[in-house]
C-alpha cells in the first residue's frame, strides 16, 4: 500500500513564508500513514456526501483519514468550507463565506445517528461575519445530535469568538461534553502562525467555559515543529492549567503546501512522550502526544478515559 501524502486544497500565495523549504519535501517512517482503501472508509465517504457535509478531515488534508474514516469516526465541520481568517498553518479555504444553511444542524444530527457514532467531533471555520460568530449555530447542531442519537456524546471544537459578546454563554448553555478551542501554538508564533487570534483571550476563553459549567470538560492542543521552544511549550501547558484545562494535545505540524508556514523540524517520537510525561507532571487529566496527534484522532476513546481519569481524582479526594 503506497503511503498517502496531505493534498492541499487550496494556495495562499499572500502566506509565502520559506517557499523552498527542504524539510517539506521528506517525512520520517514515523509520519508516513497507509492509504485508505477499506469498505468502511468508503460507507463513511457516502453518509458524508448523503447529507452535503464537510469534514476537517478532509478539507484540512489529515494524516489520519484513512484510519478514523475506516472506524466510522469522522470529524463534522459546520457552517461552511470557507474561512474568514488565514492562518499560515492551515489548508482550509480562505474569503468570504456563504450563508448558513439552516438544515445542516439536523443533517448532521442524522449522519450522526447513521453512522452509529458513541462519540462524535464538531468543528467550525472561523466565521468573524456573523454577530455571534456561528455560537447559536454550534447550539442548534448539539441539540440535533442530542435528538437523533441521544446516547452520542458530544465535543465541540470551536473558534474564540473574538469580540463577540455573549457567544459563548449560548454555546456553553447547549452543554457539550466537550469543549476544546486550540491554543495551536505558542504566544510569540502567534503573529506569524495566527495573526488574526489573540493567546490570551483564547486563553480566557477556555478559563471561561470552566467558571461557567465546571462539568464541561475542557480542552486544547498545539502543534510543535513551528519553531518553539521546549521552555515555551511548558510554559503553554502552565498557562492551560491555570485555566482549568482538563486535556491537552500535541502533535507534529505538516506543512500543507510550500506557501504555508515552514516547518522548522520533526519532533522525535521521544521527545513527545517527554512531554506527554511532563503534561501528566502539571495536572492534567489526560494527555494525547505522539506525531500523528490531532484534535480528534482517537477523540472517543480519550473521552472515556478523560471521564475515568475524573472520576478517579475525585474519589482520592473523598
Amino acid at each position: 500500500m503506497a503511503d498517502i501524502e496531505a493534498k492541499p486544497r487550496l494556495r495562499h500565495p499572500e502566506k509565502a513564508h520559506k517557499p523552498d523549504n527542504p524539510v517539506q519535501r521528506r517525512k520520517p517512517e514515523w509520519l508516513r500513514v497507509k492509504a485508505p482503501v477499506s469498505r468502511a472508509y468508503n460507507e463513511t465517504r457516502e453518509i458524508v456526501r448523503e447529507h452535503k457535509l464537510a469534514t476537517v478531515c478532509e478539507e484540512a488534508a489529515c494524516p489520519n483519514i484513512g484510519e478514523c474514516w475506516a472506524k466510522k469516526h469522522a470529524t463534522m465541520m459546520i457552517m461552511g468550507e470557507i474561512c474568514t481568517r488565514a492562518c499560515s498553518f492551515c489548508n482550509i479555504s480562505t474569503g468570504r463565506p456563504n450563508a448558513l444553511d439552516p438544515f445542516e444542524p439536523t443533517n448532521v444530527g442524522q449522519a450522526v445517528r447513521k453512522l452509529a457514532l458513541e462519540h462524535v467531533v464538531v468543528t467550525s471555520v472561523d466565521r468573524d461575519d456573523l454577530p455571534d460568530g456561528g455560537a447559536e449555530h454550534f447550539a442548534q447542531t448539539i441539540r440535533a445530535i442530542r435528538e437523533a442519537s441521544p446516547a452520542t456524546t458530544i465535543e465541540i471544537l470551536t473558534p474564540d469568538f473574538l469580540r463577540k459578546d455573549g457567544a459563548l454563554e449560548v454555546v456553553v448553555e447547549a452543554r457539550p461534553d466537550v469543549f476544546n478551542h486550540n491554543l495551536e501554538t505558542v504566544p510569540r508564533l502567534y503573529p506569524s502562525v495566527r495573526p488574526g487570534a489573540r493567546y490570551f483571550a483564547s486563553l480566557r476563553l477556555l478559563d471561561r467555559v470552566k467558571e461557567m459549567d465546571p462539568s464541561i470538560f475542557t480542552k486544547s492542543g498545539i502543534m510543535v515543529g513551528l519553531g518553539e521552544s521546549r521552555e515555551e511549550v511548558l510554559q503553554l501547558m502552565d498557562d492551560l492549567r491555570s485555566a482549568d484545562v482538563d486535556f491537552m494535545t500535541i502533535g507534529q505540524y505538516l506543512q500543507p503546501t510550500a506557501k504555508h508556514h515552514a516547518i522548522d523540524r520533526f519532533i522525535t517520537p521521544d521527545e513527545f512522550k517527554e512531554y506527554k510525561r511532563r503534561a501528566y507532571g502539571k495536572g492534567f487529566l489526560m494527555v494525547s502526544a505522539s506525531p500523528l496527534t490531532r484534535s480528534s484522532y482517537h477523540a472517543g476513546e480519550d473521552f472515556e478515559r478523560l471521564r475515568a481519569a475524573r472520576e478517579a481524582k475525585l474519589a482520592a479526594a473523598g
